[in-house]
């Protein structure tokens, strides 16, 4: 029987010696596993979707349940992601200290945190109207697809894009509550898609050696890192063509003449330090990225 620290695994799947640790450790264990940091790539485009709809700040009660609906569906995407790759991760270097991987928690906790994220979930789905209850699988199948295209096609990025780009159209329809006015969205939808497979590229040039020699499909273990970066940088030039076509057709405020350019100015200073700092890239410069477009979205 798999151990840790000389401690067995219960029958529950978690380690026994756990019962022990101190409460704020094991928090800090489940942030870690799902990378609450990482929000700050979804939540600006899920409200930049309910903005793009109403022209304003969404009322407290529809911000609540948008928040909930985000950091729920954030949480068990993540989850899900990390149980999945599980064996990958352990064999891979950079991701060995993981949570699952070296055992600092066990999979039976692991989904005890998916399925509490689950009912949190659905329960805001279910107060934010019957329409995002009707469609609120749609993400869930994203979350459980993604993670395992990387077996299959270098295309997994867009894969990434697809489940991401959810957030802009959750938040639109949450605010909508319908989908027959899905043009309103479809520029910032677009730009999800194409930002988000733009930056995974760049995140996933960290394990161009360990894809290749595993047999997992990436585009740095496809074409090499620097021909890859390149790919990401076209992606990230039609997501900015994308952002222009949203704000000359639907927003229109000078303003947003100061938001653009300093959303294309993050663009290039990523892209200038991709392949020397990615991992300060993915994280950092992407996560300021989905505030500026959150404002020029809100047209501050």
């Amino acid at each position: 029987m798999r151990t840790h620290r000389g401690q067995p695994l219960n029958s529950q799947g978690t380690w026994t010696e756990l019962s022990g640790c101190p409460r704020l450790t094991r928090i800090k264990t489940y942030a870690g596993f799902v990378k609450l940091e990482h929000t700050v790539f979804s939540l600006p485009l899920i409200f930049a979707g309910a903005v793009l709809h109403q022209h304003r700040w969404p009322a407290w009660r529809l911000f609540f349940f948008i928040l909930l609906a985000a950091g729920a569906g954030r949480v068990m995407a993540m989850g899900l992601n990390r149980l999945i790759d599980q064996e990958i991760d352990s064999r891979n270097p950079r991701t060995a200290g993981r949570e699952l991987p070296r055992g600092a928690m066990g999979r039976g906790e692991a989904w005890r945190i998916v399925r509490v994220a689950g009912v949190a979930y659905l329960t805001a789905a279910a107060a934010l109207g019957p329409v995002c209850v009707r469609w609120s699988w749609l993400p869930v199948v994203l979350f459980v697809v993604y993670p395992c295209l990387k077996r299959f096609t270098p295309l997994a990025h867009l894969g990434l894009g697809l489940a991401w780009s959810m957030a802009p159209v959750g938040g639109w329809l949450a605010a909508s509550q319908e989908l027959s006015a899905f043009h309103e969205v479809v520029w910032l939808w677009l730009f999800s898609v194409l930002w988000v497979a733009g930056f995974d590229v760049i995140y996933a040039t960290m394990d161009e050696a360990f894809d290749r020699q595993a047999g997992l499909h990436s585009l740095p273990a496809w074409l090499g890192k620097t021909r890859a970066l390149r790919v990401a940088a076209g992606l990230h030039a039609a997501a900015f063509v994308a952002l222009l076509i949203l704000w000359r057709t639907q927003l229109g405020a000078p303003s947003g003449l100061v938001w653009l350019a300093a959303i294309a100015g993050v663009f290039i200073w990523q892209h200038a330090i991709a392949a020397h700092r990615p991992e300060f890239a993915f994280l950092q410069l992407n996560g300021l990225l989905g505030f500026l477009v959150l404002g020029l979205v809100s047209g501050i």
